[in-house]
């Protein structure tokens, strides 16, 4: 055998590329790795990059800038395995970086991370792509990409993983998702609720505490807290509350256990395992604010049923309510308010309350937190409803003020709640009274033009509630609140119509207001709402009719009548008919006009001087407003006014004459301002004259004097004759008991100052017209007093009869005709026709005769057919 020869060794292929070991040191070399073909080198690049980017922000921030991201996103789906898990590793670390989870939604790499949650990948890929959605679930668009990619099934499956990572980052993506009330709806389709309440049996506290959020959250839904009760969720809950190791937990349960009180079958069943005495348990005797507050809101949700208001009521939840207003903490603040406002719909509470907890209640409206003082006074404008003593110790305990103050909150609540308290102390007269002396129609004001209905509903109410008197509306008017009241008149919200409507209506309670609201519109916005249907309310159609009432003047031109109730008062003038909708002038700018061709008008005013004193407070409503300038007194009313002063200090030398009154009863409540009225003119003599006189030449001098600059207060034209006519008829007819006989001498003495009787043949020559037109050339103005009429046919008598009737107390109505015709309607008994079984005569209607037969009477049948025959 020859000898072996050792065989050489073969040369490796040309075109193979020898292994090569690298050892890098530059994160930048390991990032251009991630796009190497080799399985090999991309799970050790993506692993080296996972240790960088653990270390810190600076190194995820680092490896965003060298443009790692956008090569990783695709290994989400590589289809090595070890590839995939590294680069889902990364991208759960990286998510955290806020710009990075902007880049991977403008990616939009959602859907290959929730791929990654699939049953089949690793633990390990589950733990990460869940930690990634976690992180990413933080921000809005990143919530609404995970829902419409279906990412909740899989996180809801992955709360039964054995691995408790996994756990925590799918129910903390979860809770963040369960924000968005879409979600919450579909966690409910997908039956989350049982395994999230497994998850509370779970030994990590954090995993615990994270269910119960998410819970806290979800039960914000009916749906979601019966399946809490059909699931034994409130057996868990309470058995939480009862654990004093798992006090840490207390918080958020107690939380949940507030949602589920909403819920009439889940708070039965927390009442049944005593959960509302264990509440309050927590209320009294807890130390940790956020628990306090948990408990004091739960107490506050189960107090709006009666049964639980009872038992809290027994186990003297009020005590512990008034503790937890002095807390240090806001919000039990707020929750505690909470609970007194639920409570109050039991009248025990009430009562207990009176003597403490609303002082505590008016220092926190005077708290810097808006929320806290929204919530006091709230449970201020629920202690105060229908319960005086409680206005009463609310407006003692310097709560005027700060309610007040609170009418200019930044919360509309607070601001309603507010204006209700007010609204509940003025029904007092002593706290309305201390109300207008804080100045509240000026506080008032912006809550009137506020855009939230229930603040124009509550500031409308708080207006009807104060503005009783004439002083408070002349506030009002001053203040300039008038106008977003009759705004609030044209509201689409029903109660704000209404209490808008109550407002004005109270409003409107004296002439000058009146007559305001009616140049604002109000009168013709009440008018449109009372011919709907369905916006009329009883307020807007008595509101319409208090303007009306309240405005003669308007009232006589709109609609041509007057009734025996609407007294006609100093400053009443006769503008003729108008139409509705139009608007009539001030008596101040109808005085101003030059006299033209238009029919005269009428003026009704007994005032006798020139300088009128100021007005009692007794009648100050009928004055306000009125008045006219000394200087525009014509020689004509000067001559008057004489010829009446000579007649007054005659005729008033005799106070028991005065003072006597009919012997019948059935004048006297009507004649009370004739009494009034000659109370304020009585023992006026020589002196007085002289007085009146050296009055009148101080306050000419001005204007002799070049002093004419300053603006003098107007005042109507006097009417002394009228004056006059005031006197005597209250002097001769008021003590006639018979009233039938009065309204008898009444027509004759009218018929005798207005031109006397005129037959019916020779109407047509009497000259009347001539008459009138002399007297509008000599008072250069088409306003003539009614007093300065000697000849008058049926408008001027009948206007003249019924002003003088008012005047003595005698019921009489005005009623305009057509053709420059009016007439006077009485009522009397008919004693011809007794009564059945004893009872008064019935009345009958019946027509004066003022000019063919002064003094007569003519039963009125047929109002439209009688009158005209007869006038």
């Amino acid at each position: 055998m020859g000898k072996k020869v050792k065989k050489e060794a073969e040369p490796p292929p040309k075109d193979v590329f020898d292994p090569l070991t690298v050892e890098s040191k530059k994160v930048a070399t390991v990032v251009l790795m991630l796009n190497s073909p080799e399985e090999e080198i991309l799970a050790k690049a993506c692993e080296a990059i996972y240790r960088f980017a653990l270390k810190g922000e600076e190194n995820k921030a680092t490896l965003l800038e060298l443009g790692a991201v956008e090569p990783l996103t695709k290994l989400l789906t590589h289809e090595d395995k070890i590839v995939r898990r590294n680069a889902t590793m990364i991208f759960g670390i990286m998510a955290s970086n806020n710009d990075v989870k902007k880049l991977l939604r403008e990616l939009d790499v959602m859907n290959s991370v929730i791929a990654r949650l699939a049953p089949e990948e690793e633990v390990v890929i589950h733990e990460f792509a869940s930690l990634c959605l976690a992180n990413m679930s933080v921000e809005y668009t990143s919530k609404v990409q995970i829902f419409e990619q279906g990412g909740l099934e899989p996180l809801i499956r992955l709360l039964s993983s054995p691995d408790p990572d996994v756990k925590k980052n799918s129910i903390e993506c979860i809770y963040n998702l369960a924000q968005d009330f879409q979600c919450r709806a579909t966690l409910q389709e997908l039956n989350a609720i049982p395994p999230i309440l497994d998850l509370l049996k779970s030994e990590y506290p954090i995993i615990q505490l994270l269910a119960l959020k998410t819970l806290g959250v979800i039960t914000n839904d009916k749906e979601s807290r019966a399946m809490l009760r059909e699931n034994q969720g409130v057996d868990q809950l309470i058995k939480i509350l009862e654990t004093k190791e798992l006090n840490d937990l207390h918080i958020e349960a107690l939380s949940v256990v507030a949602n589920c009180i909403e819920d009439m079958d889940t708070m039965v069943l927390i009442q049944q395992t005593g959960g509302l005495k264990k509440l309050l348990s927590f209320a009294e005797n807890s130390t940790i604010p956020e628990i306090q507050k948990n408990a004091a809101r739960a107490i506050a949700k189960a107090a709006y049923d009666p049964e639980n208001r009872k038992l809290f009521h027994e186990l003297e939840v009020e005590k512990c309510l008034v503790n937890l207003l002095g807390s240090e903490n806001d919000g039990t603040k707020i929750a505690a308010s909470q609970a007194i406002s639920a409570m109050c719909e039991n009248s025990g509470t009430k009562e207990f309350f009176n003597n403490q907890g609303i002082s505590q209640l008016i220092q926190l409206l005077k708290s810097d937190s808006e929320e806290v003082r929204e919530a006091a006074a709230l449970a201020l404008a629920n202690l105060t409803t229908s319960n005086p003593a409680n206005a009463k110790a609310a407006a003692e305990g310097d709560g005027i003020d700060a309610l007040i103050n609170t009418l200019s909150s930044k919360r509309d609540g607070a601001i309603a709640n507010a204006a209700t308290v007010l609204t509940n102390m003025a029904m007092q007269e002593p706290l309305r009274l201390g109300i207008q002396s804080h100045d509240v129609m000026h506080a008032l004001l912006s809550p009137l033009q506020s855009a939230n209905t229930i603040v124009q509903s509550k500031a409308a109410l708080a207006v009807a509630a104060t503005a009783c008197d004439a002083e408070a509306r002349t506030e009002l008017r001053n203040a300039g609140g008038l106008e977003p009241l009759v705004e609030l008149l044209r509201s689409k919200n029903e109660e704000v119509r209404r209490n808008a409507s109550w407002a004005v209506m109270v409003c409107a309670g004296d002439e000058p207001m009146a007559v305001e609201l009616c140049r604002l519109g109000a009168l013709d916005i009440l008018e449109e709402i009372n011919v709907s249907v369905s916006r009329k309310n009883k307020f807007s159609e008595a509101a319409y009719n208090k303007l009306l009432n309240n405005y003669l003047s308007l009232k006589y031109s709109q609609t041509g009548y007057l009734s025996s109730s609407n007294i006609i008062s100093d400053g009443f003038y006769d503008y003729g008919r108008i139409n509705p909708g139009t608007k009539l002038l001030p008596l101040k700018d109808l005085c101003l006009q030059e006299p033209s061709d238009q029919r005269a008008i009428l003026l009704i005013n007994s005032r006798s001087s020139d300088v009128s004193p100021p007005p009692s407070t007794e009648d100050k409503s009928s004055d306000v407003g009125y008045g006219r300038s000394i200087s525009s007194s014509s020689s004509l009313r000067r001559a008057s006014k004489e010829k009446t002063n000579f007649h007054f200090s005659a005729g008033f030398g005799s106070p028991t004459e005065e003072k006597s009154e009919p012997t019948s009863g059935r004048n006297t409540a009507v004649s009370k301002s004739t009494t009034k009225e000659k109370g304020s003119r009585k023992g006026r003599g020589k002196k007085e004259e002289e007085k009146v006189k050296e009055e009148e030449e101080v306050a000419v001098a001005p204007k002799l004097t070049g002093e004419g600059s300053l603006e003098k207060e107007w005042f109507p034209p006097s009417d002394p004759d009228f004056s006059v006519y005031v006197y005597e008829v209250t002097k001769s007819i008021l003590p006639i008991t018979n009233i039938k006989e009065q309204i008898e001498v009444l027509a004759k003495y009218v018929a005798e100052k207005m031109g006397g009787k005129i037959p019916k043949e020779k109407l047509q020559d009497f000259s009347w017209e001539l008459h009138i037109s002399e007297l509008k050339f000599q008072l250069k103005s088409n306003v003539v007093p009614i007093g300065l009429i000697k000849k008058g046919i049926f408008y001027h008598r009948a206007l003249l009869f019924k002003a003088l009737a008012d005047k003595i107390g005698v019921g009489c109505s005005l009623v305009r005709g057509e053709y420059g015709r009016a007439w006077n309607e009485v009522k009397l008994m008919n004693e011809s026709r007794k009564g059945v079984m004893g009872a008064l005569p019935p009345l009958e209607v019946y027509i004066v005769d003022l000019m063919f037969h002064p003094g007569s009477l003519i039963k009125l049948r047929s109002r439209e057919a009688d009158h005209y025959r007869f006038l």
